[in-house]
């Protein structure tokens, strides 16, 4: 992430020294830093944690991971089982090989999500089934869902697109009429709620959350597993790591001789470390300040935007004691607006502010395309909004001033 982060800087300074020269009356002025898309807010207690587990001399996964995963739970509530891994794509794929998904079987995921929602179905030699987005939230279609079932699917893979839940409701009750389990890839949306109730703690099989450094909380890499079902955790324990039938934390700790073990399945490398988990531990303790920051930049923008040629993202509804994440800030560019998506990226660029695109649609890109006879026509929602979506600067550590400065440039640009 550091060495993304030095290359994105670099190029932002040329940006700028550009945008000095295309724009004379800045041209004297000392150029503005760079405005990344996302920072990840570490501070001096997740670098006194790490110190503390590299003293400790456990840095593999341990008490740390023990930790993290307990204070995960507890931030959760209810009655569910966590289980950290090294990367949600780690995790939706021990979630889908807990359910028995393989070869033959069909998992129905979005078109407008990152490309690791569908290549974990691949991992077990099943099919992902490609759905189109509704307009408003570019989460997944129910209806869409309901019309791409048929004798072979198994499961669905809901995307809490930028942070706000799917219809949860909907697609559970459809979920229930035709047999099929549901995975959420929940890696927008922690901490999201769903009528009062947090994302994890709702009634699918199995929730996988990501700790990816430009998530609403980091770990650099990793993810937890959530699930209610003592036996699906006990498989994806299992399959974490290489199979073994004990543990291998307690085997290392114990005071006896405690040196063997068995493999009982194929499984895999998917544990996380003490170093991460450390990391965890402490952006944990500020989630709730981080969502509260989260709401206050995405607030100002929803008023500092108005008017503008831009459809706004949607808000939860809070009556129904919904909240969004807030993830991400993504903005849709209207007809009218007199630039394409593309250009105002550059020009934004050029004025040293940096954003995203999410997503490319998977039916779009070339491995999903080709293997699934994939075309745009089959998506006409998800086309639309992909011509014009564009993720604006969201992260905690973003002040005022510097959501102030973009969207002053949006207003000049799209005025």
């Amino acid at each position: 992430m550091a060495d993304q982060l030095c290359s994105d800087l670099a190029t932002a300074d040329l940006a700028t020294a550009e945008a000095a020269t295309a724009h004379p009356a800045i041209a004297d002025a000392a150029p503005a830093p760079f405005l990344p898309f996302a920072l990840p807010d570490i501070d001096d207690a997740e670098i006194e944690a790490v110190v503390a587990c590299l003293r400790s001399g456990w840095v593999t996964t341990g008490p740390a991971t023990r930790q993290f995963e307990q204070d995960f739970k507890h931030y959760l509530g209810g009655e569910v089982e966590t289980i950290s891994v090294n990367s949600a794509t780690a995790g939706l794929h021990l979630a889908l090989e807990s359910l028995g998904i393989g070869p033959g079987d069909e998992v129905i995921v979005p078109t407008l999500t990152f490309t690791a929602t569908a290549e974990v179905v691949r991992y077990l030699g099943a099919t992902p089934v490609f759905v189109d987005v509704e307009a408003r939230c570019m989460n997944l279609s129910v209806d869409a869902v309901e019309a791409a079932i048929t004798p072979r699917t198994r499961a669905v893979i809901p995307v809490h697109y930028a942070g706000l839940a799917c219809d949860m409701d909907a697609l559970l009750a459809l979920a229930r009429r035709h047999g099929l389990r549901v995975v959420e890839d929940a890696a927008h949306a922690f901490p999201t709620r769903y009528k009062g109730r947090l994302v994890g703690t709702l009634d699918s099989d199995i929730t996988v959350f990501s700790f990816y450094a430009n998530k609403t909380m980091t770990t650099g890499e990793g993810g937890m597993v959530v699930t209610r079902d003592a036996e699906l955790a006990r498989r994806i324990r299992l399959m974490r790591l290489h199979g073994i039938s004990q543990d291998a934390f307690n085997r290392y700790v114990s005071r006896t001789p405690a040196w063997y073990y068995e493999v009982v399945a194929a499984g895999f490398k998917y544990n996380l470390t003490d170093i991460a988990s450390s990391i965890g531990v402490q952006q944990l303790r500020k989630i709730d300040r981080f969502w509260q920051r989260r709401e206050h930049l995405a607030r100002r923008y929803h008023e500092g935007l108005a008017g503008l040629p831009l459809q706004l993202p949607p808000v939860a509804d809070t009556a129904a004691g919904s909240t969004h994440a807030w993830h991400l800030y993504v903005v849709r560019l209207a007809p009218e607006a007199g630039v394409t998506r593309d250009e105002l990226i550059l020009q934004l660029s050029q004025r040293g502010i940096g954003t995203s695109v999410h997503f490319i649609p998977l039916h779009r890109q070339p491995v999903w395309r080709d293997a699934c006879a994939l075309t745009p026509a089959q998506f006409p929602v998800a086309e639309a909004c992909f011509e014009g979506i564009l993720s604006l600067p969201l992260y905690t550590k973003m002040r005022d001033a510097d959501q102030d400065r973009v969207i002053a440039n949006l207003r000049e640009l799209l005025a």
